[in-house]
């Protein structure tokens, strides 16, 4: 079964997280994606752990499965010269250098189109390619920071918090595949490639969503509110007899079922909880009163109250907890891949059910420069060429 992608061309000359991420879902949906790195290898997470396995850092392996490796170096000039080549038969170039490196090299989207008008370019910067701060470099935690996220993850007791993964790299990759996906539709129409210029300041701040509108209508800052919500009452943990829960109401007809459910009925009619807007408003005397009756059942009893009653509510799941559980297996958010050095590995499976062209994992992640003589023959080189080219440490 082919992939969604099939035939598409991309060459990735990024690395970390950001730009890998991306190159990983179109290579998941059947793009052949080429990681170029320098000779030896460049993409600083293949040294960055612990954990290692066998040697093969688990952070490299989580983003950069489906792919083969190339190894150029792009300090010298015939190196540059490989990545003309490819580019000319390639679909989407990729890459993630700080602002000013391709113009440096020639390489970059004015340059590269005309020898291949038909080329999809994207950059990924921490500023984007204009404006004031676009020389700057970009590292997921310094965005999350600059961009307000950390101004309203946590507490007020905790002070400004990072959430728990890189999630501007992950939303910037997201963004990308999506931009990139979408110039390839217009190609088809138009016959043109054209260049995108996406930043990771701009992800982060398109991420506010609810909380970027609050502030624009009202002009009042947000404020952390742990893990409670800004809009919503009840929407949040709450303690049972063993550990926490999620309740998460989003109606006046679901509180009216948690409060039967609990044994509170008088509460619904309440005029200090009779309204989503008067919930708000009286938050914690409403905390106090739905903690004081969980105190009377296990988590696991109420999830399974509350689910029968179409009450929204989960657990909180620890990572383990979270791979062991049947819906996750069921739907195949754990896959192996065999690695020539790792062995077996466990990967995350992809998000994405497409019926037809389902994707699926053909490739383990890649040894630095494991596909440099495979890729340089499809793209005309000969084995004189090639043997020269390594000889002279160009590949």
């Amino acid at each position: 079964m082919k992939g969604a992608l099939e035939g598409v061309k991309v060459l990735d000359l990024t690395r970390v997280l950001a730009g890998p991420h991306c190159t990983m879902i179109l290579a998941d949906l059947g793009a052949d994606v080429m990681k170029v790195e320098a000779p030896g290898g460049s993409d600083e997470t293949r040294s960055w752990g612990p954990p290692f396995q066998n040697g093969v850092s688990a952070y490299y392996l989580c983003t950069n499965r489906n792919k083969r490796s190339i190894t150029v170096n792009l300090k010298i000039e015939e190196g540059k010269d490989i990545i003309r080549t490819l580019a000319k038969d390639a679909d989407v170039l990729i890459h993630n250098f700080k602002m000013g490196t391709m113009e440096k090299w020639l390489l970059d989207y004015n340059s590269l189109k005309k020898i291949n008008p038909k080329l999809v370019y994207c950059s990924i910067t921490g500023f984007g390619e204009t404006g004031p701060l676009k020389f700057l470099p970009g590292y997921d935690y310094i965005i999350q920071g600059m961009s307000g996220l950390m101004s309203i993850t946590g507490s007020e007791e905790s002070g400004p918090m990072k959430i728990g993964v890189a999630m501007v790299d992950i939303l910037t990759g997201l963004y990308a595949a999506i931009a990139i996906e979408a110039a390839l539709y217009e190609r088809e129409k138009s016959g043109e490639g054209q260049k995108i210029d996406m930043s990771l300041m701009d992800a982060a701040v398109s991420s506010l969503v609810n909380v970027a509108s609050n502030y624009l209508i009202s002009g009042d800052v947000p404020r952390r509110f742990g893990n409670d919500h800004p809009n919503i009452v009840p929407y949040s943990k709450f303690k049972a007899r063993d550990g926490e829960l999620i309740i998460a109401v989003g109606n006046n007809q679901q509180f009216a079922s948690l409060c039967e459910a609990v044994g509170i009925n008088e509460i619904a009619l309440d005029e200090r909880f009779l309204t989503n807007e008067a919930r708000v408003h009286n938050k914690q005397e409403l905390t106090k009163i739905l903690e004081k009756q969980l105190q009377l059942k296990t988590v696991n009893e109420w999830i399974e109250l509350f689910s029968q009653k179409n009450i929204p509510c989960g657990p909180i799941h620890t990572i383990d907890q979270v791979f062991d559980h049947p819906q996750v297996l069921a739907r195949e958010m754990v896959v192996e891949v065999d690695h020539p050095e790792a062995g077996k590995v466990k990967l995350v499976g992809s998000p994405l059910k497409l019926s037809r062209t389902k994707p699926k994992v053909d490739r383990h992640p890649p040894i630095a420069g494991e596909h440099t003589s495979e890729i340089l023959l499809q793209a005309g080189f000969s084995l004189k060429e090639i043997s020269r080219l390594k000889e002279n440490q160009i590949i």
